[in-house]
């Protein structure tokens, strides 16, 4: 347990059955009447957000949350297979957990799994990820606008606006936050 007063941001807390991670949080004093503490919730299992006042010292219960820096495997089909790089244990995700990050996910790659009493909760992807081009419009020659950008498709299926330069076969950088060219890899 711990009170409203000791609210950081990145906490997880448990409320009416949920787990609710801190995004931000302020201690407020009015005039009259006693200090309070405004919150913005985001629903660590669906991803919403809402804002909720507590008032000031009320005790809140802490989730202790596991992480754990695992592989992805495969898919089956229903789940996304990660194994724990430690133990090699295997443990089967739902994508609502991974939410968009999915479309970034390719076998091999590394990322931080949250676990709440041992069931995953969160997927957190590295920044950005590194993914070959399996198809994108050729650029035509002389079509050398500064900026302008064409559609391609990735070895995962996702499809990112790239610069007219990148050709089918390129590997790029794409930031796995926004879902934005980053950079062509050499």
């Amino acid at each position: 347990m711990v009170t409203t007063n000791d609210l950081k941001n990145g906490m997880v807390l448990e409320i009416d059955g949920n787990l609710w991670s801190v995004m931000f949080f302020q201690h407020h004093k009015p005039g009259k009447g006693q200090a309070v503490v405004r919150t913005k919730l985001r629903n660590v299992r669906t991803g919403a957000v809402v804002e909720r006042t507590f008032n000031a010292g009320v005790k809140v219960e802490q989730a202790m949350l596991d992480k754990r820096e695992m592989s992805y495997l495969y898919h089956d089909g229903q789940h996304y297979i990660f194994m724990d790089s430690s133990t090699y244990d295997q443990l089967s995700v739902e994508e609502q957990e991974i939410g968009d990050g999915v479309q970034w996910l390719k076998e091999g790659q590394t990322a931080m799994l949250a676990l709440y009493e041992g069931r995953p909760v969160s997927v957190e992807l590295p920044a950005s990820v590194e993914l070959e081009i399996q198809h994108t419009d050729p650029g035509v020659k002389g079509d050398r606008v500064s900026g302008a950008m064409k559609p391609a498709t990735l070895e995962t299926g996702a499809t990112v606006q790239v610069p007219l330069f990148v050709e089918t076969g390129d590997r790029i950088k794409v930031d796995t936050r926004t879902g934005e060219y980053l950079t062509r890899v050499q």
